[in-house]
Order: C-alpha cells, then sequence, then structure tokens
C-alpha cells in the first residue's frame, strides 16, 4: 500500500460488486477503477490538476459515492451539502477556494449562482440510467487542460468544515493517506471481506457515510448499496432488495428503525446481519439492547469524529461494552488534562495520535495550537471530548467539554441524565442540554420524545431521575416534543437546543 486514496479500489477482481442502488445494475470494481480514469481525463481536460479542489453538491445515493471516490482520486474534494442555501454555498465555496464544481445535469438550485459568481469551472454530472453510479462529466464552456499527475500520500484528498455550532467553521483538510488509513482501521476493526454487503443510509457530504460505509467496504473489496438518504419507511424494502450484511448509522436512525422493526420481523429474518454499526453520537444502552434483541446480532459502538478521518475507537465484534464507545481502533488513544499539555490518568480530555489524524487545520494557526500538543515524543490532538479509559482499555465518554452543564459550579455529563431518562418506559428519545440561569449560570434542562401510545408528563419524567439521580443533576424543566431538532447528519445537537426551542431562563 502506498497510501493513496487509489489503492483503496486497487486490488480487487474486475468482476467483483462494488456499488449498487435501487432498482438499478451494479457497478463492478473494474467499471469503478474505469470510471475513475475517465473522471481524471475529464478533469485534466477541463484544468483541474492534482491540487485542485474540486466541490460536488449532488443528492445522496450511488453517484454521490462514486463522484466523491474518482475525484479524490484525481484530485482534492469537497463534498457539500445539497440542502445549503444561496448564502452558505457561497461560504463554503469561496472559504474552500475551490476551483471547480460537480452539479447534476440540468440542476438550477442554489449553489449555481455563487459558483458563477466566484468563477467556478461547471462539471455537469450525466447519470447513467441502468448501472448504479456510472456518469460522466462535461465542462460547461470553454476550459484549458491541466497537465496530468497523480496525487501523493501527503496530497489533500477530501476538505470538510467542522459544524460551526459555537464558532465560524474550521476547514479540516484529509490527506490521501489519513483516509487510506482510515479506511484500513475501520475495514479491520469490523472484519470486513469480499463477502460483505453495507447497506448506506448516511448522508455522503459528512465522514461517516464516506469512510465508515464507502471507503471501508471498498478497501476490503466488499460492496456498497446506497440508498438515496435515511428514510425509516423504506429501510426494510430496501434491505430484502439489497441483502446487506451490516449497516452503519447514528443512533436517531437506529431508533426510527427500531419503532418499525414489528411490522417487519419477516425481512428481519430473511435477511441475517453479521452486525450493526452506531456511530456519530452516543448510541443508549436501551437502545442498543433493542437493536441487539431485535437483529440477533452485535451491535458496534464506534467513536468518530471529521479530525480523525472519521474512527478512533470501536467496540470489538465478540465483546461489546454498552455505554462505552470501544477500545482504541487506528490511532493511539489517551487521556489529557483539559488545560495543562500532558497526559493524565483517570477523567480527562480524550486526546489521539496516528495516521488517519489531519496535519492541521487549514489557514488556522491559533486553532491548531490549541487543539494539538507535543508530550512523550507524540504529536496529540485534542477532541474536545471528556472521558475515561477503564483498565481494558473501553473508553467511555462523559460528553463534549463544551456541553458539559455547569450547575452553579457543579459539574454535570448530559449524557449521564441521557442515560437515567432513557430508562424510563415513556421515553423514547431524549437529550439534556444547558438551560441559561441568572444565579447559577446554567441550569439542566431535558428535550424528551416519548414512545408511540405512551403518556408521561414533565413532572412525572422529573421525579422519575430524582429517584435516581443526584437533585443537583435533576431536570429542573422537561421539554416534551413530537421530535427534537436535529443536524444535517441527523444528530440530536445539545449546543444551542434552549435557543432552538425558544426557551429562556427560569429563576
Amino acid at each position: 500500500m502506498t497510501g493513496t486514496f487509489a489503492d483503496l479500489m486497487a486490488t480487487h477482481p474486475d468482476a467483483a460488486q462494488a456499488i449498487g442502488a435501487p432498482s438499478k445494475g451494479w457497478l463492478s470494481f473494474g467499471g469503478l477503477r474505469a470510471l475513475a480514469g475517465d473522471v481524471r481525463a475529464r478533469l485534466r481536460s477541463a484544468g483541474i490538476g492534482p491540487q485542485d479542489r474540486v466541490a460536488i453538491v449532488l443528492p445522496n445515493g450511488a453517484t454521490m459515492a462514486t463522484a466523491f471516490v474518482t475525484v479524490a482520486a484525481s484530485a482534492t474534494t469537497a463534498p457539500l451539502n445539497p440542502a445549503y442555501r444561496e448564502e452558505e454555498y457561497a461560504f463554503y465555496l469561496e472559504d474552500l477556494k475551490a476551483k471547480a464544481i460537480i452539479l447534476e445535469a440540468g440542476y438550477d438550485g442554489p449553489a449555481l449562482a455563487p459558483a458563477r459568481r466566484f468563477g467556478l469551472t461547471i462539471l455537469w454530472l450525466h447519470e447513467d440510467a441502468q448501472t448504479a453510479g456510472l456518469f460522466r462529466l462535461e465542462p460547461d464552456g470553454a476550459v484549458v487542460a491541466a497537465r496530468d499527475g497523480t496525487p501523493g500520500p501527503e496530497d489533500v484528498a477530501l476538505i470538510l468544515h467542522t459544524s460551526g455550532t459555537t464558532s465560524r467553521p474550521k476547514i479540516v483538510p484529509l490527506m490521501q493517506s489519513n483516509i487510506a488509513a482510515s479506511a484500513r482501521h475501520i475495514a479491520t476493526s469490523l472484519a470486513l471481506t469480499p463477502q460483505d454487503r453495507c447497506l448506506n443510509v448516511m448522508p455522503l457530504f459528512h465522514i461517516h457515510g464516506l469512510l465508515a460505509a464507502v471507503c471501508a467496504s471498498l478497501s476490503a473489496g466488499a460492496s456498497v448499496f446506497c440508498a438515496p438518504g435515511f428514510n425509516a419507511l423504506a429501510f426494510f424494502a430496501q434491505m430484502r432488495e439489497a441483502r446487506p450484511t451490516w449497516y452503519t448509522a447514528v443512533p436517531t436512525m437506529h431508533q426510527a428503525i427500531l419503532s418499525r422493526a414489528p411490522r417487519n420481523a419477516e425481512v428481519i429474518g430473511d435477511v441475517p446481519l453479521r452486525f450493526l454499526r452506531s456511530s456519530s453520537a452516543s448510541l443508549p444502552a436501551q437502545v442498543m439492547a433493542q437493536l441487539a434483541e431485535t437483529f440477533c446480532a452485535p451491535v458496534v459502538e464506534a467513536y468518530g469524529m471529521t479530525e480523525a478521518a472519521h474512527q478512533m475507537c470501536c467496540n470489538p465484534l465478540d465483546r461489546q461494552k454498552p455505554g462505552s464507545v470501544g477500545v482504541a481502533a487506528g490511532p493511539e488513544v489517551a487521556i489529557a488534562h483539559e488545560v495543562e499539555n500532558s497526559l493524565i490518568d483517570g477523567v480527562g480530555e480524550v486526546v489521539i495520535s496516528g495516521p488517519n489524524v489531519t496535519p492541521g487545520y487549514e489557514a488556522n494557526p491559533e486553532a491548531n495550537a490549541k487543539n494539538f500538543f507535543e508530550a512523550g515524543g507524540t504529536r496529540w490532538f485534542r477532541t474536545g471530548d471528556q472521558g475515561a479509559l477503564d483498565a481494558e482499555g473501553f473508553l467511555s465518554l462523559t460528553g463534549r467539554l463544551k456541553e458539559i452543564i455547569n450547575r452553579g459550579g457543579e459539574k454535570i455529563s448530559p449524557l449521564e441524565v441521557d442515560g437515567v431518562l432513557m430508562d424510563h418506559p415513556a421515553v423514547a428519545q431524549c437529550v439534556a442540554f444547558a438551560l441559561p440561569h441568572p444565579k447559577l449560570g446554567e441550569e439542566v434542562a431535558a428535550a424528551v420524545v416519548l414512545r408511540e401510545g405512551c403518556v408521561a408528563t414533565e413532572q412525572e419524567i422529573c421525579g422519575f431521575a430524582a429517584d435516581r439521580m443526584a437533585d443537583f443533576k435533576v431536570p429542573r424543566l422537561v421539554v416534551i416534543l413530537e421530535e427534537i431538532p436535529k443536524g444535517a447528519t441527523g444528530k440530536m445537537q445539545r449546543i444551542g437546543m434552549a435557543e432552538k426551542l425558544g426557551l429562556v431562563a427560569t429563576t
């Protein structure tokens, strides 16, 4: 392995299935390699060199997956959320310094005007009607060819932005070698083989779907069936057609799937899964147990983030610890002092080091100085998460440092509050968060979704919590909702939840 993106699909048999989609024929590994060659030729003829940046704005599905894979083998990719508004596209395209943008043929949406305004080369994507993921690119207008070349391990393959919930989004460049290493780490931790097939329901403008579903599968010679986004109503029909051995999702997706599982028992029995994977947010222990019982398969919780090219820890296939995100699965994982640049035992900030970790934020020396440090001859990255390693090396998270609730000096883990509320028989989903308070600084609040057909009052839920945890940790406010607000990738976001729900401080 030379550590580049192209290595992911270099050695597998031509005839093996690589990419699938509903109601289409499979694209083979041979077909994917041929497509990568065609994309490279068309990029170069359109003036796009190995270090140039190509934004991709496409709907979720097989063509988004193959566009990402083939462009990343020849240039730098920058997948963007197709649901953005024009102002958001203008920010990201300018911030990325993109040279070109890939859009569906006939697209007339909000990405087009800023792309033209900034003088980007527009590459129209024409999708094949029969074969999943097959397409051709055609430039809009006159172009000047670029010199050919192949990206090396240190060249940037993928650029993503951090979520930017509390500040301006930071640019995270991931090198060819970062992507290749992460794909191999994930494939190894999941023991993926060419006999495996992933049903991808994750968005492909986000690191979770791109790396865990697509890249890890391709690196192992396995196949990916790409759904056009997540739809709980369609999931089991897709499962019947795709016949996957596994899928990966965020907890809210798993919970939606569970809600429809009883009426789809026949499909679950007919398409046995080898395992299920959960990442990108904490999986409640109760949901893990229910998933394992429903699908008669292990539920593997993993821990990832953009700066690590996704995976950092993963529960072993043969042993899962509910409430833990597993053992180090690729990079080194340690605990650091939250202020001082030193490693410690006990509870502290989770730090990582390894070949999958970004070399640093782009054009942001302040963020790099804050988030990277040297200790013991190793360069560590601060994840912003608080946690602890047990004697067996399993990592348990207590929450994002920015999400820890400070109630008059008492520090409260919102994940601990979630865990107690999820034990209430009427609670289907919950997210604890900080509510501004004029005297204490912050107070504990929680948003809750009730199970279908169940009834519970806010007072009952607070009383349930009061019987099970110290008084200062008990939510002073419980808001019962039909649906909890989520981010673009389906995660419930604690930071800013009070503002999203229109709540004000209570005395």
